[in-house]
C-alpha cells in the first residue's frame, strides 16, 4: 500500500493516497490514519443540554436524515455509546482556546470535544466536510457508502475577526437571502456579519424616528444593465423597486445569526453615500436643490476620472446643520438597541467634498472650529459621531478615510481597504484594524478576465485572495483583529450572481482567517477547492470556475503584429484556440509560449483544458478588443 506525507499541516499525517480529507480551511493540525468509519442506518448521537446548541445540533441532523434517510437518536449527557458524541470538556484546554475543537474519528465512532459550545459548532461544520460530498444534498441519496475517514484533527483560529460584508443597500436582499447567505458563510467559519445597510440607493433599516426613510428612501426606479451607466430615471417611472427591514426583521436576523454563533456588525453610512438619506429629509443637506433630489438608482452622479469623488449632486449630510447630529442620535440610537454586537460600523468613505468647499455654513463652521479644509471637517463630523456612537455605549468603526483630518479618538476601530497602507498607519497609531484590501478580498470585483466575467472595474483573482495576510511586516499583530471579505452589490441583481462571485474566493479568505499561514498551499488549496466544486453541486450552490480560464497579455511586434501570451492561474491546464470562428476543443493547438495572432484574424477563442476535459469557460476575443488593451 502507497502513502503520501503531507507536510502542509502541522503534524506529519499517513494517509492512504486519495484519502486525505478536503477540509476548508484548512485545520492546524491533523492526521488521517489508514481506515473509515462506517455510519449505522440507525444512528445514536450525544451532546451537552445547552441552549445555545439546540440549533446546531438541529441543522446537523436535518442534513444528515436528508442525505442519509437514517434513523437519527438523540441522548443528552456523555453517552459513550454514541456513535457521534459532543462533549464540552470540563476543564478548560489552552490549546483550543475559546472557539477550537478536536475530532477524532475511529473505529468506535466520532467525538467532538471543545471548551465552548462555539467549538463544537465548527467541529460540526468539519464533520460535515469529512462525510462523502453527498451530505450536502437536499434530498436522500441512494448507493452512497457513507463513510468518514478516521482522523485526528486539533483546530483553533488564527483571528477573533472572520467576517463577510453584505451590501443590501444597492441592490436590496431578502431577509431569507440574507439567512442563506449567514448559513453558507457559517460553513467555513466566518463569525462575523457585517451589513451595509444604507446608501446612496436605499436605506433598508427601519427608523421608527424617521419613517421617510424608509417610506421614500428604501425604493428606486428599477434598472438593468450597467450600474453607474443606467439613463435617468423619468419622472413618471414608478418608484416600487427596492425594499427594507423592519426592526422586528432586525431582531429575527440577529437571532438567527445568534444561534450560528455568528454576530451582526450595522454599517450606517455616513457622511457621503447617504443619498437616499437626503432625498427622504433634504434638510440634512448643505445644498438647497436637495428638495428635487430623488434616490439615485445607479445613474452617473459622482465623477470618478480623478483621484477623489466629485459629486454631480450632493449626497452627504450637512457637517455643519445641528440638525444632521438630532437625527444621528436618533438613528444610531435605535440601531444600537436592536444590534448587541460591540461596534457599529459609520461608513465615512467616498465622501466628495466639492459642494462643502464652496458652501458658505461649511465655510463658517471651518472659521468656527479652526479647520483648515474640508478634510479636517469630516474629521470633525466623525469625532462628534464618535461621541454620539459611545454614548449609545457601542465602540465606532470606519472605513480608512476616517483617519484623514486627523484627531480620530483612540477607541475607533479602522477598517481598511484601499489596500493596506490605511491599516498599517491605524495600528501605528494605535487603533484597532480589520484588513479588508480592496486588492485582495473585494469579491465583487471580477474574478477572470473582462472578456467574460460580468464586467466591474477591477480584477481580483482568486490567487489574489488567497495570498491575503491580514498581518503586514512589522506592524502589532495585537492591534490587527482580523479580516473579511466585502461583497458590494452594485452589480448584483439576484442571488445566483451572488453566489457566482463569493466562490471560490470567499473560501480563500476563510483560509486566510482561520488558518495558520504556513499551513497554507496554493496547490494544495486547488485541489480542495475541485473537490469543493463538487460539493457545492449537490447543494446547488452557484460558483465561478474563472480559475481555470487564461490571464492574458498583449504586445505588439516592430512590425506591427499583435502578440498574445496566455498563463494559468492554476495547474495541468492547457488553453487550446483558434482563429478561424471554429470552437476549439483539446484536439486543437495548445499555447505554448507567445502565439502571433494572423493578419486578418478578428477573433480568437480560447477554452481551458485538463486532459481532455474542458475545465474553463468558452472565450471570444476580439481582435478589436486586443488593440485596445495594448493601448
Amino acid at each position: 500500500m502507497k502513502y503520501v506525507i503531507l507536510t502542509f499541516i502541522c503534524l506529519t499525517s499517513y494517509v492512504f493516497r486519495g484519502q486525505t480529507p478536503s477540509i476548508i480551511p484548512i485545520p492546524l493540525k491533523a492526521e488521517y490514519p489508514k481506515g473509515s468509519y462506517s455510519l449505522p442506518s440507525s444512528l445514536t448521537l450525544s451532546g451537552p443540554n445547552d441552549p445555545s446548541l439546540k440549533v446546531a445540533f438541529s441543522l446537523f441532523s436535518e442534513k444528515l436524515k436528508k442525505a442519509t434517510g437514517y434513523k437519527l437518536k438523540w441522548v443528552y449527557g456523555d453517552q459513550a455509546k454514541a456513535n457521534i458524541r459532543f462533549v464540552l470538556n470540563k476543564s478548560f484546554d489552552s490549546s483550543l482556546g475559546k472557539e477550537g475543537y478536536r475530532l477524532q474519528v475511529n473505529q468506535s465512532g466520532v467525538q467532538i470535544l471543545a471548551n465552548n459550545p462555539v467549538g463544537l459548532f465548527y467541529g460540526i461544520q468539519t464533520l460535515g466536510q469529512l462525510l462523502p460530498k453527498e451530505i450536502e444534498s437536499k434530498t436522500i441519496v441512494n448507493g452512497v457508502s457513507w463513510k468518514i475517514p478516521f482522523a485526528n484533527i486539533q483546530d483553533t483560529p488564527r483571528f477573533a475577526w472572520r467576517g463577510m460584508m453584505f451590501d443590501v443597500a444597492r441592490h436590496f436582499f431578502t431577509k431569507d437571502q440574507v439567512k442563506q447567505f449567514i448559513d453558507e458563510m457559517v460553513a467555513y467559519k466566518y463569525n462575523l456579519l457585517h451589513l451595509h445597510l444604507t446608501d446612496d440607493e436605499g436605506w433598508r433599516i427601519e427608523i421608527k424616528s424617521f419613517p421617510n426613510l424608509t417610506k421614500k428612501g428604501a425604493f428606486n426606479v428599477k434598472k438593468i444593465g450597467r450600474f453607474t451607466e443606467f439613463s435617468k430615471p423619468e419622472p413618471n417611472e414608478p418608484r416600487d423597486f427596492g425594499g427594507f427591514f423592519t426592526q422586528d426583521d432586525i431582531r429575527e436576523l440577529v437571532k438567527y445569526a445568534k444561534d450560528r454563533f455568528v454576530d451582526i456588525m450595522p454599517e450606517i453610512d455616513v457622511p457621503g453615500h447617504s443619498m437616499a438619506a437626503v432625498a427622504s429629509y433634504p434638510e440634512l443637506s448643505c445644498t438647497p436643490e436637495a428638495v428635487n433630489y430623488q434616490v439615485i438608482s445607479g445613474e452617473p452622479f459622482i465623477d470618478w476620472s480623478t483621484d477623489h469623488a466629485i459629486a454631480l449632486q450632493d449626497n452627504t449630510l450637512c457637517p455643519a446643520n445641528e440638525k444632521v447630529y438630532t437625527f444621528l442620535d436618533k438613528v444610531f440610537g435605535e440601531v444600537s438597541e436592536l444590534f448587541p454586537f460591540e461596534y457599529i460600523h459609520m461608513g465615512g468613505d467616498e465622501c466628495p467634498k466639492n459642494y462643502w468647499d464652496k458652501n458658505p455654513q461649511i465655510q463658517a463652521l471651518r472659521i468656527k472650529e479652526g479647520l483648515k479644509n474640508s478634510q479636517e471637517v469630516q474629521a470633525y463630523f466623525t469625532r462628534r459621531l464618535e461621541k454620539i456612537i459611545t454614548s449609545k455605549g457601542k465602540k465606532m468603526m470606519g472605513w480608512d478615510e476616517i483617519l484623514e483630518g486627523g484627531g480620530l479618538p483612540k477607541n475607533t476601530a479602522v477598517m481598511s481597504w484601499r489596500g493596506i497602507k490605511g491599516g498599517i498607519q491605524a495600528a501605528n497609531d494605535g487603533h484597532q484594524v480589520v484588513m479588508t484590501p480592496n486588492s485582495n478580498v473585494y469579491l465583487d470585483l471580477m474574478q477572470g478576465d473582462g472578456i467574460i466575467e460580468p464586467p466591474v472595474y477591477e480584477t481580483v483573482r482568486l490567487k489574489n485572495s488567497y495570498d491575503f495576510n491580514p498581518v503586514p511586516q512589522g506592524v502589532n499583530a495585537e492591534l490587527i483583529k482580523g479580516g473579511q471579505a466585502n461583497l458590494w452589490s452594485e452589480q448584483l441583481f439576484n442571488y445566483r450572481h451572488l453566489q457566482y462571485m463569493l466562490y471560490p474566493r470567499a473560501w480563500a479568505v476563510a483560509e486566510d482567517l482561520w488558518s495558520k499561514n504556513d499551513n497554507k498551499n496554493w496547490d494544495n488549496f486547488i485541489s480542495r477547492v475541485e473537490n469543493h466544486f463538487e460539493r457545492s453541486d449537490m447543494a446547488e450552490i452557484k460558483y465561478a470556475r474563472s480559475m481555470y480560464d487564461p490571464i492574458f497579455k498583449f504586445s505588439k511586434t516592430s512590425k506591427g503584429e499583435i502578440q498574445v501570451n496566455m498563463t494559468a492561474e492554476v495547474g495541468n491546464i492547457s488553453f487550446h484556440y483558434s482563429f478561424d470562428h471554429s470552437l476549439p476543443d483539446h484536439y486543437y493547438p495548445a499555447a505554448l509560449g507567445v502565439i502571433t495572432v494572423p493578419k486578418d484574424a478578428v477573433e480568437m477563442r480560447v477554452i481551458g483544458y485538463r486532459g481532455k476535459k474542458p475545465m474553463g469557460q468558452a472565450i471570444r476575443f476580439p481582435i478589436s478588443d486586443m488593440l485596445k488593451r495594448i493601448k
